[in-house]
């Protein structure tokens, strides 16, 4: 059964001026195009996540964490620094997707993250955290993933992530 997933979303209520809710949208991957590096845990493999397998992992995106490190050069998955809260898949070139991701950064409890996204402007990017992952042959030069579930998302240098065109702004 194929599932009909475009766009998916959390509702948060709207809160005025609420001092640890910032927003912030990004691509966090594309779909259907080999990564340009290695993903963390890819064991030095770069990575292809299929329209199919993405489709069924869209749900387990929602309500995942946003990690970061001072660095911006890798995960850290103790260091949660926001939730998405919405994620669609959207027409790029030829058969590539790129994954939207919104959601809100605990702007209160990290404002070093703030200050860090707003003078890095245009250099960020993100990626993907996924498990539970199948992967087509093992032994290809790109692992296509035909299966997997999202367990978050990083911000980090747009130079660290596995694909150059992601990006991540504050809204």
């Amino acid at each position: 059964m194929r599932m009909n997933l475009e766009a998916m979303a959390i509702t948060m209520p709207a809160v005025d001026g609420h001092p640890n809710r910032r927003g912030f949208k990004g691509v966090l991957t594309v779909v259907e195009r080999a990564s340009e590096r290695s993903p963390s845990g890819a064991r030095g493999h770069r990575v292809l996540l299929t329209e199919e397998a993405t489709r069924r992992a869209l749900p387990s995106l929602l309500g995942m964490a946003v990690d970061y490190s001072p660095e911006l050069d890798r995960h850290d998955a103790r260091r949660k620094v926001g939730i998405i809260t919405a994620a669609d898949l959207r027409a790029s070139e030829g058969r590539a997707q790129k994954l939207d991701v919104e959601g809100y950064l605990f702007a209160r409890d990290f404002p070093e993250v703030v200050d860090d996204m707003r003078r890095k402007r245009g250099q960020l990017g993100m990626s993907y955290e996924i498990a539970d992952v199948r992967v087509a042959d093992t032994e290809a030069p790109v692992w296509v993933a035909t299966d997997f579930k999202f367990t978050g998302a990083a911000v980090l240098l747009r130079e660290k992530a596995a694909y150059a065109s992601t990006s991540v702004e504050l809204v």
